[in-house]
């Protein structure tokens, strides 16, 4: 080989090895780039989804919002903001005042118990009846404004509620006994009720609610909420003194079962019953 040709291959070689430094240095020049851009995209998405984290955790919740609403009082009931549900005949001369929880187990108890012997006694005449609901198992204190984290299935049972009474007052019987039942309750730890399927499902067990879309819309839609807070801000403000659930008021009075200990029978609800219907 002549000292030409050799001189040729080396600087050709020398050549090659520039344009692939050149090469390599374009392509380590872009990879940067694409590191850095896929950093500033992940910087300002994590700053995004913190700053839509921050919004939405500063956001109002549903039944926060729910207080500022103007109340859509159902049918069949009377009073400020429809809070005053009374069911009975005209002729009936005292009326019972019950309170009551729709999560309180000890509400549930009763009415399997000794509901029928309520729907008895309106039948009768004996009395009238007054319900007054709360929902401080939720956590809420409607006395302070306060809307509770526990839970939401009190205030969506009494929302509800007050669509089964938009309907009629049998319905709302009905449909209170039925959300009451060994069936239906839940647990008190089961929020079951903040569920609006599961308040329908209940709804079809009663026949005045059964496939009734003015029902079922009216729970959807949430349109007695605000209702079922002021109902609970009610319950917080009465002026019965009554702190727990279930508990039964006439005359003023709290009834009372014979014992500290002893659970409402039907029995033991007719004797306190009858007392006070004689004060």
């Amino acid at each position: 080989m002549s000292k030409r040709n050799s001189q040729s291959a080396k600087t050709a070689a020398r050549e090659r090895l520039r344009a692939e430094r050149e090469r390599e240095a374009k392509r380590a020049k872009v990879r940067r780039q694409i590191i850095v851009a896929c950093s500033v995209v992940g910087v300002l998405a994590a700053a995004g989804g913190i700053g839509y984290a921050v919004v939405q955790a500063n956001k109002p919740g549903h039944w926060e919002a729910v207080k500022d609403e103007k109340v859509v009082a159902p049918a069949h009931t009377t009073g400020t903001d429809g809070t005053t549900v009374v069911i009975g005949k005209d002729s009936a001369k005292k009326t019972l005042k019950v309170y009551e929880d729709p999560r309180c187990p000890v509400c549930a108890s009763f009415e399997q118990a000794a509901g029928s012997v309520v729907d008895k006694d309106i039948e009768a005449g004996k009395y009238k009846v007054e319900f007054i609901g709360g929902t401080f198992l939720d956590g809420d204190q409607l006395k302070d404004g306060k809307i509770g984290a526990n839970a939401e299935g009190s205030k969506n049972a009494m929302s509800a509620l007050g669509a089964a009474l938009n309907v009629s007052t049998d319905a709302f019987m009905d449909y209170k006994a039925a959300m009451y039942s060994a069936k239906y309750h839940p647990e008190e730890t089961d929020d079951k009720f903040k569920d609006d399927d599961y308040l329908i499902e209940i709804g079809n067990s009663v026949p005045a609610l059964k496939n009734n879309a003015k029902f079922e819309n009216a729970v959807k839609k949430g349109t007695y909420d605000a209702w079922a807070l002021a109902m609970s801000k009610a319950f917080d403000t009465n002026k019965d003194k009554v702190t727990g659930t279930p508990s039964f008021v006439m005359n003023g009075k709290q009834l009372k079962t014979s014992g500290p200990n002893q659970p409402w029978t039907a029995e033991e609800f007719t004797k306190a019953v009858d007392a006070a219907l004689k004060g």
